[in-house]
């Protein structure tokens, strides 16, 4: 592919998925500043290795496991592990009321994998399928995790109520 060609599907799908991938990698990082710094990488290393996509998936999967790939790399630097990560619902990359966004911040307090498919199937509307694709795991593993992560939100929800009650 020319240059010329993988500029141009760049700009696509930069106009495409540039918002779509910029909220997923805000919503597992829980920090703007970094999330356009992850969509940023994600784009060139998608524009690097465009002759490697053979259309299996789509494109929007495509880059967002190229996505997530680059938010595990940047969880996992000395910086990104000492830099206080809390998050504040007006971090969120959403304008949402405000039930939408405790739910949102229960869900980023989940741990990682759990957090990545309920973002990946209810925030950025993926089937069981592609999600699993963009984690690089098969459609079971993907629905077993899903069923844990909203497990694992119905008990904080109901421990919550518990407290107001």
């Amino acid at each position: 592919m020319s240059t010329a060609n993988r500029d141009e599907l760049l700009s696509e799908w930069l106009e495409a998925y540039g918002d779509l991938i910029n909220r997923t990698c805000c919503l597992i990082l829980g920090d703007r500043a970094l999330a356009e710094d992850a969509a940023q990488e994600t784009f060139i290393r998608a524009w690097k290795s465009m002759a490697q996509f053979k259309g299996d998936a789509s494109p929007r999967t495509w880059l967002t496991r190229i996505a997530i790939n680059v938010c595990r790399n940047t969880r996992r630097t000395a910086w990104f592990r000492r830099f206080d990560r809390s998050v504040t619902p007006e971090d969120l990359p959403l304008s949402a009321p405000d039930e939408d966004r405790t739910l949102l911040l229960t869900v980023h307090q989940l741990p990682e994998k759990y957090k990545q498919v309920i973002i990946l199937r209810y925030y950025q509307g993926m089937s069981l399928e592609e999600a699993g694709q963009a984690l690089g795991i098969s459609r079971s593993s993907t629905h077993h995790r899903l069923q844990k992560a909203l497990n694992l939100l119905r008990l904080d929800f109901d421990e919550g109520r518990d407290e107001h009650d």
